[in-house]
């Protein structure tokens, strides 16, 4: 009986101890300003990473799409980057996302690889969007919070037409 409590007290103690670190996870705090660029930059990554995979192999509408996403999140970028400075943000360079490589099959012309194409970038555009979301929650920053919420309809409408597209195809 002894022994089955001393486990139990040492699960406890150690539960304890673990929860007592301090350490937070992702969702325990809203974003801050720093999180979001970075966020989003890691995004715009993983959509020029869209862009080289349909490079070298894609039929023409997903290079097409490719190419105007690459585009948007250029420009994009560079509004961020304004924000950036006006608020001396240094955003941290994490694992990127721009490992977009999709999985290919062999016909890249087929409606397979199109629905790879749009399948990589919904987890991709949810994420962004959860990220927006929540730090419109407690933005602190009024300039970064004004693009947050320009950025928000527009993303949830691309995110919807690649659901949609992926659906027909």
């Amino acid at each position: 009986m002894r022994v089955l409590v001393a486990i139990i007290l040492m699960f406890v103690s150690s539960a304890a101890l673990a929860d007592s670190t301090g350490e937070r996870r992702p969702g325990d705090r809203a974003p801050t300003a720093t999180d979001v660029i970075s966020g989003l930059y890691a995004f715009s990554r993983f959509q020029q990473g869209l862009l080289e995979s349909t490079d070298l192999k894609g039929n023409a509408e997903v290079q097409n799409l490719a190419a105007l996403r690459a585009e948007e999140a250029a420009k994009r970028d560079k509004a961020l980057k304004d924000i950036q400075e006006a608020i001396g943000a240094e955003p941290r360079v994490g694992k990127t996302a721009a490992s977009a490589s999709l999985t290919e099959p062999d016909d890249s012309d087929g409606p397979a690889y199109v629905r790879t194409f749009y399948a990589a970038q919904i987890p991709e555009y949810e994420t962004a969007i959860t990220l927006l979301e929540l730090y419109l929650k407690a933005p602190d920053n009024a300039a970064l919070a004004t693009f947050a919420r320009e950025q928000l309809p527009v993303l949830r409408a691309q995110v919807g037409d690649a659901e949609r597209t992926m659906a027909d195809k």
